[in-house]
């Protein structure tokens, strides 16, 4: 797993890659530092992706972290079967719990769960109503994904899907902008709120973020809920 970036680092990649928009010719680099993004924004993520979809029905990958990212998209293409291509063809987030368990794609999760990839987050590429593609975050243990990544991958998605939307309209760039700036923010509520926990009961920060996103899993709340109960000064009930 990638080294968890500060909100301070993430607040420079994400303004690097705001900056990039205006040229057309830099949108593709900015899709893959976008997809780094992604992985350094997700504590459990080892590794995301973004997969483009051409007028002709083709998929590729424009973005990947690593070489299994790579090769898990390039197996779900030659089975035409998958997270990815689902979230694509459905326009709806796909989460997978377990690859080991799941039996929606079997061909390709059993070959993703050898992989050593147990959780998938696939999010769908939509620019003014046009399938563009998805964007995934995989990692290595099952269960790792909760509502608060769903729905940090889900803005980050938008930013993706506007810059690949070849955006240079106002409204556009506003898109944009808010959609990096509300990924930050949420990032941020819940570093505090880890912080805090850290610091009242003398706990690690792994230890804090378990118990917090514990708590919205219990309280049916999405993590960012609880953390912006815990900076109010509440505790969260286990």
């Amino acid at each position: 797993m990638a080294a968890e970036q500060s909100p301070q680092e993430l607040a420079r990649d994400l303004a690097r890659i705001e900056g990039m928009l205006p040229d057309s010719k830099l949108a593709t680099d900015a899709v893959r530092r976008l997809a780094e993004v992604a992985r350094d924004l997700v504590p459990s993520a080892t590794g995301a992706g973004v997969s483009l979809i051409d007028e002709h029905g083709r998929c590729s990958t424009a973005a990947a972290t690593d070489e299994v990212v790579e090769s898990l998209d390039a197996l779900q293409y030659e089975l035409g079967e998958g997270p990815c291509l689902k979230a694509w063809d459905t326009a709806t987030l796909q989460r997978v719990d377990d690859t080991a368990v799941d039996a929606r794609w079997p061909l390709w999760s059993r070959p993703a769960a050898e992989a050593g990839i147990r959780s998938v987050l696939g999010v769908p590429l939509v620019f003014r109503g046009q399938d563009l593609g998805a964007m995934k975050v995989y990692a290595a243990a099952p269960h790792a994904f909760t509502e608060h990544e769903e729905r940090l991958l889900e803005l980050l998605a938008g930013a993706a899907a506007t810059l690949l939307g070849a955006a240079r309209a106002p409204e556009d760039l506003h898109q944009l902008g808010s959609s990096l700036k509300a990924t930050l923010e949420s990032r941020q509520n819940v570093q505090l709120a880890t912080g805090m926990l850290m610091e009242r009961h003398g706990i690690d920060h792994r230890s804090a973020h378990a118990r917090l996103v514990a708590a919205s899993r219990e309280q049916g709340r999405s993590p960012l809920a609880v953390a912006d109960r815990v900076l109010r000064g509440e505790e969260p009930s286990l």
